[in-house]
């Protein structure tokens, strides 16, 4: 797929938060203000019914007693009563008062037209049966939404009729639309506050978080080393300050990683070509000056074993690289160990000039659990650097003892020492620092790995007894290794 332009990427990125945004922070918002709206609507309409019956219910039981008290003794005089309680009704533009016989049927009302209907509703039905009714919903003749309130008259304890009042819900309804209105405005209002502070607040996020991508996408693409101006002061300000300290890693990494190739190409290329050219020599003249012979073997001999040194660096390097790296571990007398790796350097050093002086540890160690090859391959390592870092020295100080439950063993050297800026580095994989020794720059990386592996330390520092030189302390417990360390 081709890459889209720059903007167009950003664009995507930007509307693609924003949806995200809309649907996790301000749909919950508007759903949970429109059930607040509901909600509102529904408790005022409860409150204005509720109260307009309770009103009524009241208004009609006193009316009933009323109307009851007068003692009524006949049809006529009920007639009459009835008549002149809905003729001097002074309420009628705003409530209907009706007398309806024990059939159900209207007999008198303040509102003409309905005399001699039958209205059929539950609270006339509950009314003759002998108990207070009301009614709430559409008039079966008119169609209205109406309220009703309807109380039985007795005589003799007997129901002879009933006071009826019925009112139109049309006002109450119009006063519930407008409480609707009015909470519905207000909650957008809200709703609108909130999706303006929420947007500013995500245009603050999406703006940088696009700047941070876009540096993202140049460092995949190569552009290592390049810096975000940070000019935030929360999580953000971490985001850019870690985007940046991780594009000056990979820029370092990136540049130590070249200057490991180039080191490695020089340090195969040196021994390769003493070979070739002393393998050239002897394949001309096989039978000619014997202490040629043997001095050319003897280079070939000493480059090839470099060769297969520097080449065991790098597979045990990429091991380490991948977590292949493990130990054999088996009963070793590590100090028997370095004693032969010191015998066997100890002669080589002569040759050049360099003393090696040991000192063995006052009382007998005994054997521990350990890969004795990995840790033969840690004393050649910082022997063989001793040498070539502190061979000005001409002299070379081994000691070995116990302390606090572990082998602890110091290689030092009387050469130059290592720079103060550099000795945090120094175990650090392809680094060499100022130094024009040869090497890959990975041995002490695999020999603190080992260590490591062992449960122990591994320290590189100068000497600190005034005079110049390093000192390689290696530290490893005495106890066995749990099982969960072992290969």
């Amino acid at each position: 797929m081709p890459d889209h332009p720059k903007g167009i990427r950003k664009s995507l990125r930007i509307r693609g938060l924003r949806q995200r945004w809309l649907v996790s922070a301000v749909l919950p918002v508007v759903l949970l203000v429109m059930l607040a709206v509901a909600v509102f609507t529904i408790a005022s309409a409860q409150y204005y019914y509720n109260s307009m019956r309770t009103g009524l219910e009241t208004r009609a039981r006193i009316a009933a007693d009323t109307f009851t008290g007068y003692g009524v003794k006949s049809y006529g005089e009920y007639y009459r009563l009835a008549s002149y309680s809905v003729e001097t009704f002074e309420e009628k533009d705003q409530l209907e008062l009706q007398f309806i016989n024990a059939n159900g049927r209207v007999q008198v009302s303040s509102y003409g037209l309905t005399a001699g209907t039958s209205p059929g509703t539950s609270d006339i039905e509950s009314a003759i049966g002998g108990s207070l009714g009301h009614f709430q919903g559409r008039d079966p003749q008119t169609g209205e939404n109406i309220l009703s309130v309807s109380s039985p008259l007795l005589f003799n304890s007997r129901v002879v009729g009933v006071l009826r009042y019925v009112t139109s819900l049309r006002a109450v309804e119009h006063q519930i639309l407008l409480n609707f209105l009015a909470a519905t405005v207000l909650a957008l209002l809200v709703v609108a506050m909130i999706v303006l502070s929420n947007a500013l607040f995500i245009n603050n996020v999406v703006e940088p978080v696009a700047v941070v991508s876009d540096a993202a996408r140049r460092i995949s693409g190569g552009s290592y080393g390049i810096r975000i101006d940070n000019h935030y002061q929360d999580e953000l300000g971490e985001l850019v300050d870690n985007i940046n300290d991780m594009s000056l890693k990979i820029s370092q990494a990136e540049q130590i990683q070249q200057e490991f190739v180039s080191s490695v190409s020089h340090e195969l290329r040196t021994p390769l070509t003493a070979i070739n050219g002393w393998a050239e020599t002897l394949s001309v003249d096989p039978m000619g000056n014997a202490e040629q012979t043997v001095r050319g073997l003897g280079i070939i001999e000493k480059e090839s074993r470099r060769l297969t040194a520097m080449v065991e660096e790098l597979l045990d390097f990429t091991k380490i690289q991948d977590g292949r790296f493990t130990l054999r571990i088996d009963t070793v007398d590590l100090i028997s160990e370095l004693e032969d790796m010191i015998y066997t350097y100890r002669e080589l050093f002569r040759q050049e000039g360099i003393e090696v002086d040991y000192t063995p540890p006052d009382v007998d160690i005994p054997p521990i659990a350990a890969d004795g090859e990995r840790m033969k391959q840690v004393f050649s390592n910082v022997l063989d650097n001793a040498s070539k870092h502190g061979g000005a020295g001409k002299r070379i100080d081994v000691s070995a003892e116990a302390s606090d439950g572990s082998i602890v063993i110091r290689v030092r050297d009387y050469g130059p020492g290592i720079p103060a800026e550099e000795l945090p580095f120094v175990k650090q994989k392809f680094y060499k620092g100022s130094s024009k020794a040869r090497g890959s720059g990975i041995g002490l990386a695999v020999c603190d790995e080992i260590v490591k592996l062992h449960g122990g330390t591994f320290d590189v520092a100068n000497a600190d007894d005034g005079n110049t030189g390093a000192v390689v302390t290696i530290t490893i417990p005495m106890a066995p290794l749990g099982e969960s360390e072992k290969e």
